[in-house]
């Protein structure tokens, strides 16, 4: 069973060694507000145990995040004023995630914050075929059914 982990910044928070401005939480994640904001209201939900990535996560961790982010966005986006939110997930230190303990960003969003959509991000997409697309598809699908 995974615990809190000592040198990690938001095991800390949870344990309450490091304050923080806590929205809400329930009995397995806690939502508060980022402390290196991108917008005003950016908020981040974090599970109440430590785990790098997503998929180490079992239901009852991922459900708890879930539901508070369900929650947490409608009230993140009324409060700020804004319409909409760009929620993320960096999954693994490749993918960008710097502090590895899974987090899901909440970032209020409005037109001409120069955020731009998720795709701007690459700015060398790769040319994929057809045929490579079908086999990486049919690698996927095998995988998940062996979950």
């Amino acid at each position: 069973m995974k615990t809190l982990k000592k040198n990690c910044t938001f095991c800390k928070i949870v344990d309450g060694s490091i304050s923080a401005r806590i929205i809400s939480q329930n009995d397995k994640a806690v939502a508060f507000l980022d402390a290196f904001p991108l917008s005003l209201g950016h908020t981040l939900i974090i599970p109440k145990r430590h785990y790098s990535k997503i998929q180490e996560m079992n239901r009852e961790f991922s459900s708890a995040l879930f539901d508070l982010l369900r929650v947490v966005t409608p009230a993140v986006e009324e409060a700020t004023g804004v319409k909409a939110s760009t929620i993320a997930i960096h999954n693994g230190l490749e993918a960008g995630q710097e502090i590895l303990h899974v987090h899901i960003h909440i970032i209020p969003r409005i037109s001409g914050d120069g955020a731009g959509p998720v795709h701007s991000m690459f700015k060398n997409r790769p040319k994929i075929s057809s045929e490579k697309l079908d086999s990486m598809l049919d690698r996927i699908k095998e995988r998940v059914e062996l979950s």
